[in-house]
């Protein structure tokens, strides 16, 4: 009896182990079916997708420097057609082509900047949220300040300080972000913490920082992946903003916001030259939207079966 008693305490952790790693797979099953029953959420996530598979593969099929760098005089400012789909720029250019490798900036920064907010912000907002007290009201406080500058303007000053680079535009995008991340992620950590299985966590002598990473953050990451599908739309027009004034990708690297720039001035007669650049914009910025709206309804509790 004694030696069944033992076994049963052996294999108790991996039955639970397989119990646990079930539910998760099952909560996961039950938001993606969710998911997949709103229309307008699955057409925003196809769209983009369709958007990145095409910015990714555009090696395969486009020439970056004879068609997006490379100047030909010879095709200037030619309409629409069979063998330039959105155009030609003042300069030659394909705007197809560099609308495509565009793309490949707006969203590598949009991405990249979610990274740093994600990473800063889920720092601050739990420990802030899992300690409390003085440590909550001082990282807060130092949120709040920053949060009473708007990003845009946040971003804009910290890459005039520092000059136009990607890396520049990706820190300083990252840091206007911060804020609003560690607010989210506090609130969602503080509805997780005082569970009973963080409480059993303690009991059980496990590390501040193990309870945070393993227990509190993957179980709170419902609000947090809505505000990383709309910190990514947020990038992509800050970026475009930033490029448009001149304080962006410079040329002759092709961003949308830099081609409307360009655009502008030739809008009486070339209209087409700032419409394409402001479809993409538009379309990235709503097919995350949609998939921000679709991630909120599928993860909101009041809608479990």
């Amino acid at each position: 009896m004694t030696e069944l008693n033992e076994e049963a305490l052996v294999t108790k952790p991996s039955a639970l182990a397989k119990v646990d790693q079930f539910r998760k797979k099952s909560q996961f099953k039950a938001v993606w079916i969710r998911f997949q029953r709103n229309r307008l959420g699955m057409f925003g996530l196809v769209l983009f997708l369709l958007m990145i598979t095409a910015v990714l593969g555009a090696d395969l099929y486009l020439d970056y420097e004879g068609q997006a760098i490379s100047h030909n005089l010879s095709v200037r400012f030619q309409s629409p057609s069979l063998k330039h789909f959105f155009g030609t720029d003042q300069f030659g250019r394909d705007v197809l082509a560099r609308i495509i490798y565009g793309g490949r900036i707006s969203m590598f920064v949009g991405m990249a900047t979610v990274c740093v907010s994600l990473t800063a912000g889920s720092l601050i907002g739990a420990t802030a949220a899992y300690y409390g007290g003085k440590v909550d009201n001082t990282l807060m406080r130092i949120m709040d300040i920053f949060l009473a500058i708007p990003s845009t303007l946040m971003a804009i000053t910290i890459v005039a300080a520092l000059g136009s680079s990607i890396f520049n535009l990706i820190l300083a995008m990252g840091i206007s972000q911060t804020p609003r991340m560690s607010r989210i992620v506090r609130s969602s950590v503080l509805s997780v913490k005082g569970q009973e299985y963080i409480e059993a966590a303690r009991a059980c002598g496990t590390s501040d920082q193990r309870i945070i990473f393993r227990h509190i953050l993957p179980n709170a990451m419902g609000p947090i992946l809505v505000q990383v599908t709309q910190t990514v739309a947020r990038s992509v027009i800050t970026i475009s903003s930033l490029s448009f004034i001149g304080l962006g990708v410079s040329e002759p690297t092709p961003e949308w916001g830099s081609m409307l720039s360009e655009a502008k001035s030739q809008l009486r007669y070339y209209p087409y030259l700032a419409i394409s650049p402001g479809v993409a914009i538009v379309m990235t910025v709503m097919s995350l939207t949609l998939v921000g709206d679709g991630l909120r309804d599928a993860l909101d509790p009041r809608l479990k079966n």
